[in-house]
């Protein structure tokens, strides 16, 4: 039988029962009610974001956050375009073998898992790109725990006519962005919302999406064409999660009720801040220098002179009720604690007594 426990991952995490209990009754994709709930998500999404629906929408999409990102490599590619993709971390080198995969003109702009990338830098690749037309980006890289200047980014990308794309997957609902100067943003059920794994979102400009139709070399990637079917009446096409719709509806609830963007944002922040003190402490010391370190997820280097077993000490914690993350990160020996979803200060105090029990038991082994 499992141990019950708790996520502190990036997603999926700790969703309430409340959540759960919204699956518990089955839907029929084609009944009206059950559509008008995919109509209804869709509008509180652009709330969230706090765009003019006159000027964004919102498309659900089955499948992963990166179902997502690779249907928007393909839809809002055209004759002519040429992305520049930024990367540093795993989801960033993801857009690229996704760009690989379907033969995209691109350049590629990358640094260090720890650095974000310098503005000067972007506006001097730019430049001498002229062709560039797009720039793509993640924002909390939870292969880390940074969190990148958007803000920065995206003003030096309008300067160039470019559209600007971002990888909001662990930071939207949990982090305040201004979606301004943002083109088309991407997220996904089970992250910052607090809903369970099955669909991605898209909240992008309606001229943009209108503009894509025939751009796609994927059927069922086709934002263009899903768009325009869930525009219609709130129908899916195919077969739509229905359950984990439901879900999502429940966890749109929940956050508005525990006061949207700005509370979860301070609560993922007292978490981060309390855990990172706290491991420190202990003689962790985090990955990320303090200034980059976002609020979803810590990376943390082994004490020095620490050569411990990481399965050992993720199965001891794991028994004791929480679940960390692997962090291998090139030749750096880590490993990584989120703090989304149901979690709160009083859990992060827990994973501390357990890491230092943990770590206690081991020295004493040793002698």
């Amino acid at each position: 039988m499992l141990t019950p426990y708790k996520l502190l991952t990036p997603g999926p995490l700790t969703v309430t029962d409340r959540v759960r209990q919204a699956m518990d009754f089955d839907y029929c994709t084609w009944d009206e009610d059950y559509k008008a709930v995919t109509q209804k998500i869709r509008h509180d999404l652009l709330q969230i974001a706090g765009v003019d629906p006159e000027r964004y929408t919102s498309i659900l999409l089955q499948g992963s956050g990166s179902y997502a990102v690779e249907a928007c490599l393909s839809t809002f590619s055209y004759p002519g375009s040429k992305f520049l993709i930024l990367s540093n971390g795993k989801y960033g080198e993801r857009m690229l073998q996704m760009a690989d995969y379907q033969h995209l003109d691109y350049e590629t702009y990358k640094v260090g898992y720890d650095e974000v990338h310098d503005p000067q830098v972007l506006d001097c690749l730019l430049d001498n790109n002229p062709d560039i037309s797009h720039v793509m980006m993640v924002h909390s890289e939870t292969t880390s725990g940074i969190l990148n200047p958007i803000a920065d980014i995206a003003q030096v990308a309008k300067a160039h006519d470019c559209f600007f794309f971002v990888d909001a997957m662990s930071s939207f609902g949990g982090v305040p962005i201004d979606m301004t100067p943002i083109d088309a943003l991407i997220t996904s059920a089970n992250k910052c919302i607090q809903g369970v794994p099955g669909f991605a979102i898209v909240i992008v400009r309606k001229d943009l999406i209108e503009a894509s139709k025939g751009n796609s070399s994927t059927l069922s990637l086709d934002l263009f064409d899903q768009y325009q079917e869930m525009a219609k009446d709130g129908k899916w096409r195919y077969t739509s999660p229905t359950h984990v719709v439901m879900a999502f509806n429940e966890a749109l609830k929940e956050f508005k009720e525990r006061g949207g963007v700005e509370a979860q944002h301070a609560r993922y922040q007292k978490n981060q801040e309390l855990l990172q003190e706290g491991m420190e402490a202990l003689g962790f010391t985090a990955y990320v220098p303090k200034e980059n370190q976002g609020p979803i997820i810590t990376t943390f280097l082994y004490p020095e002179g620490q050569t411990w077993d990481f399965q050992d000490m993720y199965h001891y914690i794991k028994e004791r009720g929480y679940v960390i993350y692997p962090g291998k990160l090139t030749d750096v020996d880590t490993f990584r604690i989120g703090n989304i979803g149901e979690i709160y200060p009083e859990d992060i105090e827990r994973v501390l007594d357990i890491f230092k029990a943990y770590m206690e038991e081991n020295n004493n082994d040793k002698n």
